[in-house]
């Protein structure tokens, strides 16, 4: 009898490791070509300073072509969309979402791989979506969030570059709750 059964409650799973010592992700494989740049958020005397997004970071070498912002309400769901030729640099800068991204490239060295990323102001992550990634996004708390969406190629109104799935495709192995 080990001293877990004497406290432990039947059917209770211990964590697995999820962070490392210097806080980062212990067990987390991108997805080939996603990138992610956590960003400190500089304390001042009158609040805060955040960066976010800077080109001598050298995560990519793309221009910025469009910056959007994306507002999500209480449990509001954004998902599956892609881009053939687009790359998405996603930015949480309000409340808290979870970005999740799907490759569905069969050519890729991840393919059939899930990212997900809990994403907010007090921890924030600048996240790089490559081309061909389905990437859906959820406000997972009962206060209004936001994203900003740093893109490469501005949005084409007469023919766009966004392609679109439905929430409960069956082709993503992944469920919003």
């Amino acid at each position: 009898m080990t001293n877990e059964s004497k406290w432990a409650i039947g059917g209770a799973i211990k964590d697995p490791k999820s962070i490392t010592a210097q806080w980062n992700p212990s067990n987390l494989s991108l997805i080939d070509g996603v990138k992610v740049k956590e960003v400190k958020n500089v304390v001042k005397n009158n609040g805060f300073l955040t960066e976010i997004y800077r080109q001598d970071w050298e995560l990519d070498n793309l221009t910025v072509d469009q910056i959007f912002q994306v507002s999500l309400l209480p449990g509001g769901i954004s998902a599956w969309h892609a881009h053939e030729i687009t790359t998405d640099r996603i930015f949480v800068n309000t409340g808290l979402i979870k970005v999740v991204l799907y490759d569905a490239r069969e050519e890729s060295p991840t393919y059939g791989q899930i990212n997900e990323f809990r994403c907010g102001a007090l921890r924030p992550l600048l996240i790089i979506v490559p081309p061909r990634v389905w990437h859906g996004v959820q406000n997972f708390t009962n206060e209004h969030a936001a994203l900003l969406n740093i893109v490469d190629k501005a949005y084409q109104y007469d023919d766009p570059d966004h392609w679109r799935i439905p929430l409960d495709s069956p082709e993503i192995p992944y469920k919003f709750s």
